[in-house]
C-alpha cells in the first residue's frame, strides 16, 4: 500500500477553511489473492456541504468479503470499484456539520462511504441511529446488514421450521454466527456449523448457540457433516460454496432449503468455478436453491432490529467483534477477513475514536 500527502490543511473556523482528510482508493485490480500493493491511502480535500447534505466523521467501517468482486472489472449487482477511485462501504460516524433540517450535528449516522476519514453525505443515504439501544458498530453487525442478512435468509429464502435441522457454513464469521442463533430462536431442533481450526469450532458451541461444531479443516466436510446429521439437514445457509455445497447437496433431505448467501471458497478464482458435481441430486429431492441480496429485504429492517435489540439485551443473542485500529489499516483488515482471519464481526476502529 503506499501513501500518498498532499499540503496538509485545516479548517481554521470550522466551516470556512478547506478540511482535509484520507481516503483508501484502488491501486489496481488483483488477479488472484489481493494484497497491500493494491491500495493507496491519500489525503484529500473534503468538499464544503451542499444543501440536504452532512459532514460524518467517521469512527467505524467496514470490511466485508463482498468487496472482493468489487475490485475485479466484471459486472456484478454493485458496480466496480474504478481504478485510481475512493473505495466504499458501511461505515457510522458523527454528524460534524449539517445542512439538513433533518439531521442535527451530533447525530450518529451509518451510511455506505467508509475507507475514508470524513465523509460527504446525502442525508436521504444516511440513517440516525439509536445509541440507547446498543454502541455505534452494532449497527456494523448485529442491528446492521450482517445481521439481518442472518435473519432474512432464514425466514423468507430459506425459512426454517421448528424441529429443522440447520447447517450454516462460514459459521463463525460474521452472517454465520448470528444465523446459529437465529435459528435456535425460530425453533430448529438441531444448529451445526462450519468453522476452521479448533478455537473457531469450539466458540461456536460455546457461545454462538450451535449444537454441534465442524472443523472442516481437520478432515473432508461431507464426511463429517454425514456423522452430525446422518437423516440429513433441512436448511442450509451457504456462505462458503465449493466443497460446503457439495456436502450440503449430499445431505439435503426431501425439500431441503437453500439460501445462498456467499460463495468465499471462490472469491480470488483466476478461473471460471465449476458447480457442484451433485447439483441433480437437488431436482429428485426437490430441493429450492435461492441465492439471495440483503437489499432486497431492507424493508424488515425495522421488524429485525426490534428482536435482535430485545435478545442483545437478554443475552440469546452473542455476538463478537475482531476490531483493528486505524484507516490505514483497513486493507490489512480486509485481506484477513478472505483468509479467515476474523472471528465475528471484523471492524476497524478509525484512529481519532478512542477505544469503547
Amino acid at each position: 500500500m503506499t501513501t500518498q500527502h498532499t499540503a496538509p490543511e485545516s479548517r481554521a473556523d470550522g466551516r470556512n477553511a478547506p478540511l482535509t482528510g484520507r481516503e483508501l482508493r484502488l491501486a489496481g485490480r488483483p488477479v488472484g489473492e489481493p494484497g497491500l500493493e493494491h491500495f493507496d491511502l491519500v489525503d484529500v480535500d473534503v468538499p464544503a456541504l451542499a444543501d440536504g447534505q452532512i459532514l460524518v466523521r467517521n469512527t467505524w467501517m467496514s470490511v466485508d468479503p463482498y468487496m472482493r468482486g468489487r475490485m475485479n472489472d466484471v459486472p456484478s449487482y454493485l458496480p466496480p470499484f474504478r481504478v485510481g477511485g475512493p473505495l466504499e462501504g458501511s461505515a457510522v460516524g458523527e454528524v460534524v456539520e449539517s445542512r439538513s433540517p433533518s439531521i442535527p450535528i451530533g447525530a450518529t449516522v451509518t451510511h455506505f462511504f467508509g475507507w475514508r476519514d470524513y465523509a460527504v453525505v446525502d442525508a436521504g443515504a444516511a440513517t440516525v441511529v439509536d445509541l440507547a439501544l446498543a454502541p455505534p458498530q452494532a449497527y456494523l453487525s448485529a442491528l446492521g446488514t450482517t445481521g439481518l442478512t442472518a435473519y432474512a435468509a432464514l425466514t423468507e429464502v430459506a425459512p426454517v421450521r421448528p424441529c429443522d435441522t440447520v447447517f450454516v457454513s462460514g459459521a463463525a464469521g460474521a452472517v454465520g454466527s448470528v444465523a446459529g442463533q437465529v435459528a435456535r430462536h425460530l425453533g430448529a431442533g438441531t444448529v451445526i456449523g462450519s468453522a476452521g481450526g479448533p478455537e473457531k469450532a469450539r466458540k461456536l458451541t460455546a457461545d454462538f448457540g450451535f449444537d454441534v461444531a465442524l472443523d472442516y479443516r481437520s478432515g473432508p466436510i461431507a464426511e463429517q457433516l454425514h456423522r452430525a446429521a446422518p437423516d440429513g439437514i433441512d436448511v442450509y445457509l451457504d456462505n462458503v460454496g465449493g466443497d460446503h455445497l457439495v456436502a450440503a447437496i449430499d445431505a439435503a433431505r426431501i425439500g431441503a432449503r437453500f439460501a445462498l448467501v456467499g460463495a468465499i471458497s471462490g472469491y480470488n478464482a483466476t478461473e471460471p468455478v465449476p458447480g457442484p458435481p451433485n447439483l441433480f441430486r437437488t431436482y429428485w429431492r426437490e430441493v429450492t436453491l435461492r441465492g439471495m441480496l440483503v437489499t432486497s429485504y431492507l424493508h424488515t429492517f425495522p421488524e429485525w432490529i426490534g428482536l435482535a435489540a430485545g435478545w442483545l439485551r437478554d443475552g440469546t443473542l452473542r455476538t463478537e467483534e475482531t476490531v483493528v485500529d486505524g484507516l490505514d489499516q483497513a486493507p490489512a483488515a480486509f485481506l484477513g477477513v478472505l483468509r479467515g482471519a476474523n472471528t465475528g464481526k471484523m471492524l476497524v476502529r478509525l484512529a481519532d475514536n478512542p477505544p469503547s
